[in-house]
């Protein structure tokens, strides 16, 4: 392991745009009472104020956020959480999504309105297209998220599960409006490497976009904290009881392996699981673990502050690779 004397900013695609290797995810700031309580943590706001600051003071200076995040909920949260912490637009950096389900690219115009609304005085840093299920073809979303860049209402152009066939749709329509995709936010992980053999990692390479990394702990797992506390699972959904039971016992010889080297390097299992995601594939790559607690928030800006050695790196892609 080698320690990092200072953070590296990385570009996002091939915009003037430039974020730490690690974000923070807002999602989890959707809970609110009723439906939403359900389906996210509620975490009161104070905390919520305190988590942004422990990333903060970690080097993190990007947030990623969702219309469908509670409809609002997560970005106004986000919002009262940098300005309880004397964050200015010009200190930090948002993207924010759009969910085509259901609707058109003409939808697109009022979604960022809303967008802008609950952000309050903060910009739009990069808005994307949450998800490839919509009526309107790539091309349209881009042309209208174009409009939205011409139009100063955004400042950059990415999308979210896109294929590498939709991703090159996507870009060249972008292209012809003189515009880059800046990023393609998929899931990977120690646990889901399924970009690197679908196309979707190499023709980001190729066309220059980033991809930004959710789930990068594979919902917990990669932490380490359901194979020391397996009763956590008991507290959770039904529906996802099962999934997570088969990752945890599928991903039992890989966590041992990142429990060796995060021992060694006096580091934490999901510090390892995070340096991987950011650095295996040089710096195409950028994370956006979420965080319900202080302490996470903190252990996550920390994966940026060391790399691990090419013999680390090495054994932790053969360990995943035979899961």
């Amino acid at each position: 392991m080698e320690t990092v004397q200072q953070i590296q900013m990385r570009p996002l695609g091939k915009t003037d745009i430039f974020v730490s290797p690690i974000g923070l995810g807002v999602m989890e700031f959707a809970g609110a009472p009723g439906i939403f309580g359900r389906v996210f943590p509620i975490i009161s706001q104070e905390e919520k104020n305190a988590i942004l600051k422990a990333a903060l003071d970690g080097g993190i200076n990007w947030f990623d956020t969702a219309e469908a995040y509670g409809f609002g909920i997560s970005e106004r949260s986000l919002v009262a959480a940098l300005k309880a912490n004397g964050k200015s637009d010009q200190d930090v950096f948002i993207e924010t999504k759009w969910m085509p389900m259901m609707r058109t690219a003409r939808s697109i115009t009022h979604s960022v309105e809303d967008r802008l609304r609950n952000l309050d005085g903060y910009s739009i840093g990069n808005f994307m297209v949450h998800q490839p299920y919509g009526f309107s073809t790539p091309e349209s979303e881009m042309n209208a998220m174009a409009d939205l860049v011409k139009a100063g209402k955004i400042r950059s152009v990415g999308v979210s599960n896109f294929s590498a066939d939709r991703m090159r749709k996507a870009h060249a329509t972008l292209a012809k409006r003189g515009l880059p995709l800046a990023v393609n936010q998929m899931r990977y992980s120690l646990l889901s490497r399924e970009i690197e053999s679908n196309g979707v990692l190499e023709t980001a390479r190729e066309l220059g976009v980033t991809i930004v990394a959710y789930t990068p702990l594979g919902r917990g797992i990669l932490s380490g904290k359901y194979n020391k506390n397996p009763e956590l699972l008991s507290r959770m959904p039904r529906w996802r009881k099962a999934s997570m039971r088969r990752d945890l016992e599928r991903s039992r010889k890989l966590i041992s392996v990142m429990e060796e080297i995060a021992t060694a390097s006096g580091v934490t299992i999901a510090q390892v699981a995070l340096n991987w995601v950011i650095n295996s594939q040089g710096d195409i790559v950028v994370a956006i673990p979420a965080a319900t607690k202080v302490q996470q928030a903190a252990d996550n800006a920390g994966a940026m502050k060391f790399r691990l050695s090419a013999d680390e790196m090495s054994h932790l892609d053969e360990a995943s690779r035979r899961l």
